[in-house]
């Protein structure tokens, strides 16, 4: 039995096929089967209404906003060269910054190890006082620290 009414034909030039399923295109409003239901499969003319991508920054993951007719690669290239915050050619803040008070040390480190009888920074190597030659203890410190 057949149901001449029920579905209706994609509107696809090539196709023509019925469908008793059609999809219909959110930017042309014309009825699709489902292999020309995309916007590339049916060469949709009103898809940069609906098909939007923002580009995103590779290095600082911000979204770089692209102008109608401009090249979004160009755009984030020129955002890395110019505006981009964690640019690799950029100085970055230093990660070891506590320099080592022993003398001839030039060891730094990321945490301050301080010692608590002088009040010296000093690297792991000379963080006790025994290891840095303290002075300034008031009371003897033994080899088990």
């Amino acid at each position: 039995m057949e149901f001449p009414d029920l579905g209706k034909h994609c509107s696809e030039k090539t196709c023509k096929q019925l469908d008793f399923l059609p999809l219909k295109c959110d930017a042309c409003t014309q009825d699709f089967c489902k292999d020309h239901f995309i916007y590339a499969a049916h060469k949709c003319p009103l898809a940069f209404k609906k098909d939007v991508h923002v580009p995103v920054c590779p290095l600082c993951d911000t979204p770089i906003p692209v102008k109608k007719g401009e090249v979004a690669d160009v755009v984030v290239s020129e955002h890395m060269d110019g505006d981009c915050k964690s640019h690799p050619g950029k100085k970055t803040d230093k990660i070891f910054t506590f320099r080592c008070s022993k003398e001839g040390c030039r060891r730094k480190e990321m945490l301050q190890l301080t010692c608590e009888q002088c009040r010296g920074s000093f690297c792991i190597q000379h963080r006790h006082p025994q290891d840095h030659g303290c002075q300034r203890g008031s009371r003897p410190i033994g080899p088990a620290g």
